[in-house]
């Protein structure tokens, strides 16, 4: 999958496709460079599952917690800040990452190695003014 986002109100749709095409996975994560997007784009995915909270990034708090109006509770991880995967033991991520809840990460990089098989990867990249958002084998 390869969508390219020409300005910001596609994505909406853009966050639709990616929604559809993750089947069971719980757990998508997002790479790329710091501006790409990657908040903003979470955000969005967020809104189109009818999230009721209001959706910012974890930069500081490492994971936020979201609840959709069906009563659906999604994670929201950004690692940026995590210095090793002691932390994340210590957050206690296995909770978050087996708990069958729709798991959204920035920054998997960081604890790469702690993540399950069955995750999506998300690749943002940014073309001029164009955002790029495909999936990763």
């Amino acid at each position: 999958m390869k969508i390219i986002v020409n300005c910001i109100s596609e994505l909406s749709e853009a966050a639709k496709v990616v929604l559809s095409e993750i089947k069971s996975n719980k757990i998508i994560c997002f790479y790329g460079d710091m501006g790409v997007g990657k908040t903003t784009f979470i955000k969005e995915i967020c809104r189109v599952l009818d999230v009721k909270d209001n959706v910012n990034s974890p930069t500081f708090s490492i994971v936020n917690e979201y609840l959709t109006s069906k009563k659906q509770i999604i994670y929201h991880f950004d690692f940026y800040r995590i210095k090793d995967k002691n932390e994340a033991f210590d957050l206690g991520y296995e909770e978050y990452l087996y708990s069958n809840n729709l798991c959204l990460i920035e920054w998997p990089e960081k604890v790469e190695e702690l993540l399950p098989d069955n995750i999506v990867k998300i690749l943002m990249t940014k073309d001029n003014e164009n955002r790029i958002i495909e999936t990763l084998d």
